[in-house]
C-alpha cells in the first residue's frame, strides 16, 4: 500500500464501499471492479481481506473502520494478549518503541495517561492516526522517527514504562534470539533503563528463558502467555532495582471471549515426582505452563506425578475438573510394538484419533499414514515413554466436565 492509496481509503465514500463489500471475497471484488480508475481497487480488496482476519484477531476493535496492512496485522498482538498486557502496565507516561499497527499502544492507553507511539514507517504512522481517530482515543501521540534515536533524545527518567516488541525478522526469516532482533534490547539495556524506570519486552514464545538474566541484568520477571492453548509471547519485565534479585516466572493462560486469567507461578527447578505406573487420568498442562517449566508446581498443588522424567504428561487417580490444561480419562496403555499395534487399534475399534507425540521416534505424520488413523476430537492416542524410558501408547478420551 502507498500513502496515496491510504489517503484514498480514508475518504468517506471509499470507507462506505469497504463496509458494503466486507463480506465479499477479495479476489472477486477485485475482478468486479477491475478497470475502475476512480477507485483504489487493489487497496480496497486488501482491506476486505484484512478485515476478515481482524474480526477473529481483534474482535472488538474490528467493529471500528480501521485500516491495516497484511504484514502489520499478522505481526500485531492479538486482542486478548494485548488486553492482558495493558492490565499489567499502568502509570502516567509510556513510550512504545515498537510502533507497527499500534494495537498494543491502543490497549496500553487504557491504563497509561500518555502514550508515545514511535514508528519509522510513514505509512504505518498515518494509518495509526486514522485508527486512533476511529477509536476515539486522544491520549496517544504518533511520532514518525527511529525509536532508539528518539528515545536517546529524551532526558533520563522520562518514562515510567518503556514497551518494546522487537522485530524478529532476519534476512526475511523469523528469528528467536533477542540479539538478532531490532531494536537490540540487549545492546541497549542500559539506555532503556536510564530513560524509563521499567521496561516490558515482548519476546518470541520460543525464546530460551533460562539464560536471560545473564544478558539482561535488570530482568525481574518473566511472564509466559498463552491464548486458547497456544503460546503467544514471553513478556520480559526489567526493573532498575532488580539487578541483584533472582528472576520470578509466571505462566498465564488466557481464552478468547473470556476475561478469566489462569496464573501459575513457582520454582521452575522443582523436583519431578515420577509415577511408578499410569493412573486413571492423564493431564497435559497448558503450553504456557510447560514453556515456563512450571509443571512441577501443578504436580505439587494437585497431588499428581509425572509420567516420565522428560515429558510434561501428568497422571493421577483423582479427577481435577479445574486443571489448567487438558484432562483425559485413560482407557488402555500398552508397550509400543509396531507389529501388534494394528491389533490394538482393532481391539478398541479405533479408526480415528488425535495423535499426540512427545519423546517418541516416529512423527505424527508417519504414524497416521502407516496405520490409516483419521483425526478425532474425542479419542486420543499418546505416543511417549514410561518411567523406565520405554516407548508406550496410551489410549484415552478427552474429558468433558458436563459428560462426567
Amino acid at each position: 500500500m502507498t500513502l496515496e492509496e491510504l489517503y484514498r481509503l480514508r475518504e468517506p465514500d471509499v470507507q462506505a464501499l469497504i463496509a458494503l463489500h466486507s463480506g465479499d471475497d477479495p479476489a472477486q471484488f477485485a475482478m468486479q471492479f477491475h478497470g475502475r480508475k476512480d477507485l483504489p481497487v487493489r487497496a480496497i480488496a486488501e482491506q476486505i481481506g484484512c478485515r476478515r482476519k481482524a474480526a477473529k484477531k481483534l474482535p472488538s476493535l474490528s467493529t471500528y473502520n480501521l485500516l491495516y496492512t497484511p504484514l502489520s496485522l499478522e505481526q500485531a498482538s492479538g486482542e486478548r494478549a494485548a488486553a492482558f498486557k495493558a492490565s499489567m502496565l499502568s502509570g502516567k507516561r509510556l513510550i512504545d518503541l515498537s510502533g507497527g499497527l499500534g494495537i498494543d499502544s491502543i490497549f496500553l492507553s487504557r491504563n497509561i495517561e500518555e502514550v508515545l507511539y514511535c514508528e519509522r514507517d510513514p505509512l504505518l504512522c498515518a494509518m495509526m492516526e486514522h485508527n486512533l481517530k476511529q477509536c476515539g482515543i486522544g491520549n496517544v501521540q504518533v511520532h514518525h522517527a527511529d525509536s532508539l534515536t528518539m528515545l536517546a533524545g529524551f532526558p533520563d527518567n522520562s518514562f515510567e514504562w518503556i514497551y518494546v516488541d522487537p522485530a524478529r525478522r532476519e534476512e526475511g526469516r523469523r528469528s528467536v534470539t533477542l540479539e538478532s532482533a531490532s531494536p537490540d534490547v540487549v545492546l541497549n539495556h542500559d539506555l532503556l533503563l536510564r530513560k524509563g524506570a521499567k521496561v516490558c519486552i515482548k519476546a518470541s514464545p520460543a525464546l530460551e528463558l533460562s539464560t536471560l538474566k545473564a544478558i539482561l541484568p535488570a530482568l525481574s520477571e518473566i511472564v509466559v502467555v498463552s491464548v486458547d492453548r497456544e503460546c503467544k509471547e514471553s513478556l520480559l519485565l526489567l526493573d532498575r532495582g532488580a539487578r541483584d534479585r533472582p528472576v520470578t516466572i509466571r505462566a498465564v493462560a488466557l481464552s478468547t471471549g473470556s476475561d478469566a486469567v489462569v496464573e501459575v507461578c513457582g520454582d521452575p527447578d522443582a523436583d519431578r515426582a515420577i509415577a511408578s505406573s499410569l493412573k486413571v487420568f492423564l493431564y497435559e498442562p497448558d503450553p504456557a505452563i510447560i514453556k515456563a517449566r512450571l509443571s512441577a508446581v501443578l504436580v505439587r498443588n494437585y497431588a499428581l506425578e509425572f509420567l516420565n522424567g522428560s515429558v510434561d504428561y501428568l497422571t493421577g487417580e483423582q479427577l481435577i475438573a479445574d486443571f489448567p490444561g487438558r484432562l483425559f480419562r485413560v482407557l488402555d496403555a500398552v508397550p509400543w510394538k509396531p507389529k501388534t499395534f494394528r491389533a490394538f487399534l482393532d481391539r478398541h475399534h479405533i479408526t480415528g484419533a488425535s495423535i499426540q507425540r512427545r519423546d517418541f521416534p516416529l512423527s505424527v505424520e508417519e504414524l497416521r499414514k502407516r496405520f490409516s488413523i483419521r483425526e478425532s476430537e474425542r479419542a486420543f492416542l499418546f505416543f511417549t515413554r514410561n518411567a523406565e524410558r520405554e516407548p508406550v501408547v496410551i489410549y484415552a478420551l478427552k474429558f468433558f466436565a458436563e459428560a462426567g
